[in-house]
């Protein structure tokens, strides 16, 4: 963070229990480490005693483009050094559980959001390239960055699209570095052989740090830069 001088710092953290979910411990850990706003996706549920916590908490998100009985929030707004800056949690539909349609429940929560503020950072959990580049395409001038999660392999096209939104495919993953999206390659390995269901388990190993730090225009909203973050840790 000093490093790069961060004002903010948001965090996937669907995964952080052994690969499904996040407990509020965890949470309250990554609180703890710096991160402001930590953002989920399909594995979300997968921890029972998460749901409270997704009900109170104003910086636990999970997609906005879940039903609306579901519990939890897709937004938040974020007092930074910058001014406000909002945060909206967006899960694709293909490969992934059905959801509602995140082009249009994304654009009702940027244009109710930019009452707000005008730096905006979509996290946009999803499978396909395809449909990770057509949303950000969708939004490009709107918001300040579409940032891509899920796959937990760190794409290399960053870039600032013409209307001045950030974006990368996908950011990445932070975990173990000899792994298989986080887990043990010889569990995958075999679960490809045989197509039995066995249950991944995170690898031991030491570990990679992915990440993007993205520069915005506190007035405009538009992104100045993005520059990836593809850090080893060897312990």
């Amino acid at each position: 963070m000093k490093e790069h001088r961060i004002d903010a710092v948001i965090a996937n953290g669907e995964n952080a229990a052994a690969g499904f979910g996040i407990t509020p411990d965890q949470v309250r850990q990554l609180q703890e480490a710096g991160v402001d706003v930590i953002t989920s996706g399909n594995h979300i549920w997968q921890q029972r005693d998460i749901i409270p916590l997704l009900k109170s908490s104003d910086h636990l998100l999970r997609p906005a483009n879940y039903p609306p009985r579901v519990p939890g929030k897709g937004t938040t707004v974020l007092q930074t050094p910058l001014g406000p800056l909002g945060v909206i949690n967006l899960q694709g539909r293909k490969s992934l559980p059905d959801t509602d349609c995140p082009f249009r429940v994304g654009r009702e929560a940027v244009e109710a959001m930019r009452k707000k503020t005008s730096m905006i950072i979509i996290d946009f959990h999803a499978e396909h390239t395809e449909e990770k580049e057509a949303l950000a395409l969708y939004f490009n001038g709107s918001v300040s960055a579409v940032l891509g999660t899920h796959t937990h392999v760190q794409t290399m096209d960053e870039r600032i699209l013409p209307g001045g939104t950030a974006y990368i495919t996908d950011v990445g993953m932070t975990g173990p570095e000899e792994s298989v999206i986080g887990s043990i390659p010889a569990l995958s390995v075999e679960r490809q052989l045989t197509q039995m269901p066995l249950k991944s388990e995170v690898a031991d190993h030491s570990s990679v740090v992915n990440a993007v730090v993205v520069e915005i225009d506190a007035a405009s909203g538009k992104a100045l830069s993005i520059t990836r973050i593809n850090k080893h840790l060897h312990v």
